[in-house]
């Protein structure tokens, strides 16, 4: 089955320089990368409407192009809009959003909104791409993957936070450590996150579907589906980052937000457990967005010793 082409666009670093493409050809084809400067794509969907055409007049206009063949080990692709500078991006999310957790149910229209718990992930710069290592604790309790919808938002001069599109990622986590107390979750959620680099343009998509396979030795160890789109969800997804974005915090000028949605039910719940070495791959079938991670547990390094006391005089 065909998939309907959604407009999209991603940046990416080559021999030193930051370029942004749109569309993703096939590998091996070729594509012409317009060049940019660190924060000039997200200023552009602050100063326009945020259309694929809109997007495209204002970064081709008079920027020096380069063709380059997709796959070029040389061409490294960047989480979206993530800045260069550290901490000027932040990643986190709400949890307990799908309607598989509220019996199937939907939020009541025009009732009082009762916001989900919402997590901090890390910084924008922490984010995984696909093919790179996601590293955990040595010693979780149970890990679960997390196919999600990420939202990406950056925030203007006066802190106004713009909406630029989504992408898709998985937010890895220590849900055993939370099961064992609720309080704990700040620690489950100290496991790297992948997010993929190619930002969807357009409103939040309503219907995501999917399937993950976990490949242990080379063999297929677990695999099922998975939906994240905002009809899978119980929350209502302009309530919930309405709520988000009337924290301060987050509003900081400049700032870029990857906003994740929330998960299905995944492999732990079907009593798989993930070990090290595992290789995760996610295929967001509606979306034509496979890609894939391998789980590293890491030891931790051995705390420095203090400084020896200096005697006083």
């Amino acid at each position: 089955m065909s998939l309907p082409r959604l407009p999209l666009l991603f940046e990416a670093t080559y021999r030193g320089d930051r370029y942004v493409g749109f569309d993703r050809p096939e590998p091996g084809a070729r594509q012409t990368l317009y060049r940019v400067a660190d924060g000039q794509l997200a200023a552009a969907f602050i100063s326009t409407d945020g259309s694929d055409s809109a997007l495209r007049a204002s970064v081709t206009r008079t920027t020096e192009t380069i063709t380059v063949t997709v796959g070029d080990p040389e061409l490294r692709p960047l989480p979206p809009l993530l800045p260069t500078a550290t901490g000027h991006a932040l990643l986190s999310g709400f949890m307990g959003t799908h309607k598989k957790k509220w019996g199937g149910r939907s939020a009541p229209e025009g009732g009082e909104f009762t916001p989900p718990k919402w997590f901090f992930k890390g910084f924008g710069d922490w984010v995984r791409l696909p093919g790179e290592t996601l590293n955990v604790p040595a010693r979780p309790v149970a890990l679960i993957e997390e196919p999600e919808v990420a939202l990406v938002y950056v925030n203007d001069a006066h802190g106004t936070p713009h909406y630029a599109g989504y992408t898709f990622g998985n937010d890895l986590c220590d849900i055993g450590l939370h099961r064992e107390d609720p309080g704990y979750n700040p620690y489950c959620k100290l496991c790297d996150t992948s997010l993929t680099p190619w930002l969807f343009l357009g409103a939040p998509p309503r219907t995501v579907t999917g399937r993950v396979t976990i490949v242990r030795d080379d063999s297929t160890a677990w695999e099922g589906g998975f939906e994240c789109g905002a009809d899978a969800l119980y929350h209502r997804v302009q309530d919930m980052v309405e709520h988000l974005f009337s924290f301060p915090a987050v509003r900081r000028p400049g700032l870029v937000n990857y906003v994740l949605l929330g998960a299905d039910e995944a492999s732990f719940h079907d009593g798989f457990r993930i070990a090290d070495g595992d290789r995760i791959a996610i295929d967001v079938k509606s979306h034509g967005v496979a890609f894939e991670n391998r789980v590293r547990y890491v030891s931790p390094t051995p705390l420095a010793a203090p400084d020896a006391a200096v005697p006083t005089p």
